[in-house]
């Protein structure tokens, strides 16, 4: 049997409407299911009377309104983005917000907003989704989750669903079928989006690509465990490995070069929930950074990659790097 996620380990979404709900009813329930990967802590929405809270209410789910009326744009945006907060959530989805956030909300949360939009992107972004398809005399409409960036759905596509227009459908008989496909393909790609933080082929393939961005580095396998290489493939010394819970671990991890000892220690006594001290590796001073943790920073992971590059690389390649960084 599977391995339930406790609710410590779920991801926690707030999620932003302004009407009836039912794309968010849709993940609500989908949440308490067996091996759920998500909480909803917050619904929100800018129209005191979205029908929608009322059901969040009845399910025990804490609500927040803030009507936009009257505030500009950042003002909704704050007092949206604080309940979120407050509330602590992870991930923002909006599920029927007719709201447009600011370009600065979006970048606070970057790759952490997911909409649902009722074409099959990238066709037919807007509005009237529905009656473009079927003037166009498309075969199929649908639906598409994606995520948030500041340019109008133009973000990255996660999953789609196809719906068959028929002959002498409406705009209005179009979207109920398009509605039905919505909610059952939002739960399910909120579930995977959020679980990616703990998938090691997702995790791998991020870390894969920011260490063979470093220059002459290369992939090869050590004791079981992807690692990566500066300098030829005859002389190359490793200067990450890749580890998938290795050594009995519970950790996804990014194992790097520390300074010394006194380093590994002190970085695993005064932030646990980061690092930790790995098998075999860890006598040499090598520290494993977690990769399978809600706080993530890919940022901070790029910057230890190329620390413990340039710990490694020879002095030919680090001055490259230097001037490089000078432009």
């Amino acid at each position: 049997m599977a391995n339930q996620p406790t609710s410590t380990d779920k991801a926690k979404i707030a999620i932003f409407i302004s009407g009836g709900g039912t794309n968010m009813a849709a993940i609500l329930y989908a949440s308490r299911l067996p091996d759920a990967p998500y909480d909803v802590v917050l619904v929100a929405s800018n129209m005191p009377d979205a029908g929608g809270l009322k059901l969040a209410e009845l399910e025990g789910i804490p609500t927040y309104v803030h009507s936009h009326k009257g505030h500009s744009r950042s003002a909704q945006d704050a007092a949206m983005e604080q309940a979120a907060v407050q509330a602590g959530a992870q991930y923002l989805v909006l599920a029927g917000y007719m709201r447009i956030l600011s370009e600065e909300f979006v970048r606070r949360w970057d790759g952490r907003i997911l909409n649902i939009h009722p074409s099959l992107l990238p066709k037919y972004k807007g509005l009237d989704t529905h009656a473009r398809a079927i003037e166009a005399g498309d075969s199929h409409a649908g639906a598409s989750v994606h995520v948030v960036t500041a340019e109008l759905d133009a973000g990255d596509v996660l999953a789609q669903a196809k719906v068959a227009i028929a002959l002498g459908d409406t705009p209005e008989s179009l979207s109920e079928r398009v509605k039905l496909a919505e909610h059952q393909l939002y739960p399910r790609a909120v579930a995977d989006y959020v679980s990616r933080g703990s998938d090691p082929d997702f995790l791998f393939a991020k870390l894969r690509g920011l260490a063979l961005a470093l220059p002459e580095t290369h992939e090869r396998e050590s004791h079981g465990s992807p690692g990566f290489r500066v300098g030829t493939q005859k002389t190359g010394k490793y200067f990450a490995y890749f580890s998938d819970r290795h050594h009995g671990s519970e950790h996804i991890a990014l194992l790097v070069k520390t300074s010394g000892m006194d380093e590994l220690l002190n970085l695993v006594e005064t932030q646990p929930e980061t690092y930790y001290k790995p098998a075999f590796y860890g006598a040499s001073g090598w520290v494993g950074v977690i990769l399978n943790r809600a706080d993530l920073d890919w940022d901070h992971i790029a910057e230890w990659l190329e620390r413990s590059w340039r710990a490694t690389a020879p002095a030919r390649l680090t001055k490259l790097l230097d001037a490089a960084d000078q432009f």
